[in-house]
């Protein structure tokens, strides 16, 4: 069984976390097992998703023990709470909400809230945050990670939105600790034709870049 530690140190040394988005459990359950074909074994099923609870029910008893399976777009505790009794093994959200950072602190489950400004990312780490996603960085670019890194190096950083292959690099060398990808990793088009072989192969590649940034940083 993977401790709260595993969880952490997975998604630290793969460095990506990969955001699915999916209209059938069905689909998200290929998806799943494709992504931990590629070695991607850090998996966030969001909330948006349909009967995204029982998604992540399923999720769990396919992959056991061979990736981590967290939950997205969380905005309170009760659905931390309910996420976790489905089985989900990490916690992320778009915002700070401290009564769901204090849940998981409580049931040693990882929580990954969502910050933007150094106030918001110091107010989630100070309250108990295990990683901070920097959301959304599309707009900003490897270099605000850059510019946090400076005064901030004890905190976690996870910047989504806007990573893809092409700039996962900079993200990396910048100082993000790993990335949430979503849409730029799990193509709609490779979910709906259950393109298992593109997606284990989307996996590797994004894995293979962030190893290579981090030998050549």
């Amino acid at each position: 069984m993977l401790t709260a530690a595993d969880i952490i140190h997975q998604i630290e040394s793969t460095g990506v976390v990969a955001i699915i988005r999916a209209s059938s459990s069905d689909e998200l359950i290929d998806v799943v097992r494709a992504l931990c074909d590629g070695g991607l074994t850090c998996i966030e099923v969001t909330m948006t998703t349909p009967n995204a609870l029982e998604v992540i029910r399923q999720a769990r008893e396919a992959v056991g023990d061979a990736a981590a399976i967290g939950v997205g777009t969380v905005l309170d505790a009760p659905t931390a709470r309910a996420a976790m009794l489905a089985g989900a093994q990490f916690v992320v959200a778009p915002g700070t909400d401290i009564p769901t950072i204090k849940l998981c602190r409580t049931h040693g489950v990882p929580i990954l809230p969502g910050a933007f400004t150094p106030t918001e990312i110091i107010n989630a780490w100070k309250a108990g945050a295990d990683f901070v996603k920097v959301f959304p960085t599309s707009t900003v670019g490897a270099q605000y990670i850059k510019d946090l890194r400076g005064p901030l190096p004890q905190i976690k950083l996870v910047p989504t939105g806007g990573v893809t292959l092409d700039t996962v690099k900079d993200f990396i060398q910048a100082g993000a600790n790993a990335v949430g990808v979503g849409s730029s990793l799990v193509t709609k088009q490779a979910v709906k034709n259950r393109d298992v072989t593109a997606l284990k192969a989307a996996a590797a590649e994004w894995l293979k870049r962030v190893r290579q940034a981090r030998e050549s940083g």
